[in-house]
């Protein structure tokens, strides 16, 4: 029988302290998901690799994550949360040192897939770490401050840009080094001892075995299924399928089971399992965006990297805003509305970029992000108080693993899906306009203004066309993109009529004497 030390609801001795160092633990992690982006054209050279080649920088990460994510919980229960926590820590900074060192593409990818494995714990960890440390009454809290660090998948992009840009896209990962050495300080003085006695449950390895390699195919399905014109290859199809069977056997062996690698009773929970849902659409709506924008802006309209990474600056100032607000105003207005919210802006922002044409201002590129970073980060505080407002002490570590897990899938799912709407889209956009390229067409043979810049009939002109229809095309698969991606933040709002009240305790002992009763949320 395992028998664990339970936190105390009362909150750790330190709790600003421990904040300070998981959150920038976690902060590292998130940011390194988008980091390398920006740096895969200079890594390519450096390499002397193929763009398919280089993509395994980004997808080794990613998979290694996603699927080492469910152990987290398992290993916090076997060795103690701290010892885990300081262990992810040291190992991705050092894997970070590696990233940076190599000097061949087979050992980077072998580093990023170490650090992927670390950094897998660091953000769901830190959510049970943090719920530990403050009080119920200051959990709102607790998840704006925690929120930060998700928040460095927006800050990736641009301090990838600026590094790259003025030295090295080595440094992207060599800027792990010193804020990694913080973190893991921080971490052995202040984290609280939490070391399980008399462990007698093994590893449920079939179970973890079966959802890793499921996790494994989906997310390399999705991540190459692009580029090798999903079904029509030979490697998506059996990606497909094996995902599909080892899902399927984990189902099976969780519900079949006494004691399976994943409780399914966590899912029976009604305001949890809304949340993942919520969650999903969070991944599904904020990530797919943040690949879109640098492309549109730098390849379509011509912003040169450094002015890329400055206008999308509103959106992480947007996101930080939101979470100190969402700590504010946790107890005084209802969670759904929050989250009705958050989703309303995520809506607007993407409906407005739907409008966009090539010559788009600064100003609408600004403020639009920055509605964009409100609604994401008035919908990651809520969702998380909901998730978690009726989930045990001793169901944390398990339930923050799932939920992670569910934004990450989500967030790769929504960016397969959008690039391939933006692909398509544009494919049929530009062989509608290619049909009108004809000597028969009056507006490119007989009208001056026209027919001077885009004539038919001399080489140069036809090169003006051809880079013309392209930029039209283009732009019909962004219009397209980001109109789907309104749609759906519209129709995620039906959902949050179907949570259940979360209690909101008052945040202080005047609040508490000048109430009869905890703010709730009807």
């Amino acid at each position: 029988m395992q028998k664990i030390e339970k936190p105390s609801n009362k909150g750790a001795e330190h709790p600003y302290l421990i904040s300070a160092s998981v959150v920038l633990a976690s902060l590292l992690y998130s940011i390194d998901w988008t980091i390398a982006v920006v740096a895969l054209p200079h890594m390519q050279g450096a390499f002397s690799s193929t763009q398919d080649q280089i993509s395994w920088v980004i997808t080794s990460y990613i998979v290694a994550s996603a699927i080492m994510i469910p152990m987290g919980g398992w290993l916090s229960n076997r060795f103690g949360r701290k010892k885990v926590y300081v262990l992810a820590v040291a190992g991705f900074t050092l894997s970070s040192i590696v990233c940076g060192s190599v000097s061949t593409l087979t050992f980077e990818v072998i580093a990023r897939i170490a650090q992927g494995m670390c950094g897998a714990f660091l953000v769901p960890l830190s959510l049970a770490i943090m719920l530990d440390a403050f009080p119920e009454e200051e959990h709102p809290k607790a998840m704006a401050i925690w929120g930060i660090g998700w928040a460095g998948s927006f800050i990736g992009p641009i301090l990838g840009g600026v590094l790259t840009e003025y030295l090295s896209w080595r440094y992207i990962f060599f800027i792990n080094i010193p804020f990694g050495i913080v973190a893991l300080i921080g971490c052995l003085l202040f984290l609280p001892k939490d070391v399980p006695e008399k462990v007698k449950e093994r590893l449920d390895w079939f179970g973890f075995l079966t959802l890793a390699i499921g996790i494994a195919s989906l997310q390399m399905m999705l991540d190459r299924g692009q580029r090798l014109d999903w079904f029509e290859s030979g490697e998506i199809v059996f990606e497909g399928c094996l995902a599909l069977i080892a899902l399927y056997m984990f189902n099976v062996h969780v519900m079949t089971k006494k004691k399976p690698f994943l409780d399914p009773k966590i899912f029976l929970e009604r305001n949890f399992f809304l949340a993942l849902i919520l969650v999903a659409f969070y991944g599904l709506l904020t990530v797919p965006p943040m690949v879109l924008l640098p492309a549109f802006l730098e390849g379509l309209i011509g912003y040169e990297i450094i002015d890329v990474g400055f206008l999308q600056s509103s959106r992480g100032i947007g996101v930080l805003l939101a979470m100190f607000i969402s700590n504010r105003i946790a107890g005084i207005i209802n969670v759904r509305i929050q989250i009705a919210f958050g989703l309303c802006c995520l809506g607007i922002s993407s409906l407005t970029i739907s409008f966009w044409t090539s010559d788009v201002g600064a100003w609408p590129i600004l403020w639009t992000g920055f509605v964009s970073g409100v609604g994401s980060g008035i919908l990651m505080v809520p969702s998380q108080l909901v998730a978690f407002s009726r989930v045990v002490a001793s169901k944390r570590n398990e339930g923050a693993a799932v939920f992670n897990l569910v934004r990450t899938m989500f967030s790769s799912i929504g960016i397969s899906l959008i690039l391939a709407v933006f692909i398509h889209t544009g494919a049929t956009g530009r062989s509608e306009l290619v049909e009108h390229v004809t000597v028969f067409n009056d507006a490119l043979t007989n009208t001056p203004s026209v027919s001077e810049d885009y004539s038919i009939q001399t080489e140069r002109s036809l090169a003006i066309l051809e880079d013309e229809i392209t930029r039209q095309s283009e732009l019909q698969g962004y219009i397209a993109s980001f109109f789907l991606l309104a749609i759906a933040s519209f129709m995620a709002i039906p959902i949050v009529f179907l949570i259940r009240r979360v209690d909101i305790k008052p945040r202080n002992r005047a609040e508490k004497s000048s109430r009869a009763s905890p703010i709730t949320s009807e």
